[in-house]
């Protein structure tokens, strides 16, 4: 996984802990750009995996039929009462134009009317079981309440569709929520692992640092700083009112956390050091992808985190 008519800091249901002193975080080397909010080219091989953990067995959150059962960050289609619904029966193919879908509030109609966060009324996230397969983008919604994710290019294996939204009306109103369901892509693929847990990484010429120490159950600031040929980066551009999103997916399960910006946006300059509360609440391994925007382009890199 960074101003808006709502707080930059969102607080997700799932996530209640308390801040801690900075940490050192380990970070993959692997990263990739693109003009927009997906990341396309995040398959660290030619045939990524559709397994997420060293088993070769999928997670029951991967399973068909199992986002009713599924619990922890994110990993169910309903909450509170609202519930993720898909609109296509059709299985995806690794061409798909579009993920279809509605919301539908306790009442069972499509909900219409979304709070505006971080200049979005919606947050998509598509991300591969094996975590190597990362995009996010910001649906657009038809009047009957249909909204449609356009999707790049989906590598085979079981995906898992996040939406992330506030109602502006309704018993939830004000309440962040974040639902998901599994979809799968036909073909042949391969299991890939994540990359060793490390410090640095880059993209697209751009070195990307981060501190901490990270430990699951409470929340710690964390700092990450851009630099590029050995300068400190201060040409950072405000995306989605902040100067860097980042959104973090376990390892085995896909869970989601965003972990919030902290760092305020003051002008059309940022950098180089940047802040988020981390709120990380299960131990293992964490996939992050950081998401900033210079000279009107966006650069996504991804780190491995591990949490103790």
């Amino acid at each position: 996984m960074i101003s808006s008519s709502r707080p930059v800091a969102r607080r997700r249901a799932f996530a209640a802990i308390g801040v801690a002193a900075a940490l050192a975080l380990p970070l993959a080397a692997c990263g990739s750009s693109g003009d927009t909010s997906s990341m396309p080219g995040m398959d660290h091989g030619s045939k990524p995996s559709a397994a997420s953990s060293s088993s070769a067995s999928p997670s029951m959150s991967d399973m068909p039929g199992m986002d009713h059962m599924a619990s922890g960050s994110g990993l169910s289609d309903s909450q509170d009462g609202y519930r993720l619904a898909p609109k296509d029966t059709a299985p995806l193919s690794g061409n798909q134009a579009a993920y279809r879908f509605t919301v539908t509030g306790p009442d069972g109609k499509p909900v219409t009317d979304f709070t505006v966060d971080q200049t979005k009324r919606m947050h998509f996230y598509a991300i591969r079981a094996d975590l190597t397969g990362f995009q996010h983008v910001h649906p657009t919604m038809a009047a009957d309440g249909t909204w449609s994710a356009n999707l790049s290019s989906l590598a085979p294996g079981s995906w898992r569709m996040f939406a992330s939204f506030t109602p502006n009306t309704g018993t939830g109103k004000g309440k962040d929520l974040v639902l998901s369901r599994t979809a799968t892509v036909p073909g042949d693929f391969a299991k890939t692992p994540l990359p060793a847990p490390a410090t640095v990484t880059q993209v697209d010429g751009y070195t990307v640092t981060v501190k901490g120490e990270p430990t699951a159950g409470m929340a710690h600031p964390m700092t990450v700083s851009v630099a590029k040929e050995g300068k400190p980066v201060t040409d950072l551009e405000p995306y989605l009112d902040t100067y860097a999103h980042l959104t973090g997916f376990h390892e085995g399960d896909a869970a989601f956390a965003h972990l919030h910006p902290t760092t305020k946006v003051t002008g059309g300059h940022g950098g180089p050091a940047l802040t988020f509360h981390a709120e990380l609440p299960t131990s293992g391994n964490w996939r992050l992808f950081l998401q900033f925007q210079t000279g009107g382009k966006l650069h996504t890199a991804a780190l491995t985190l591990r949490v103790g």
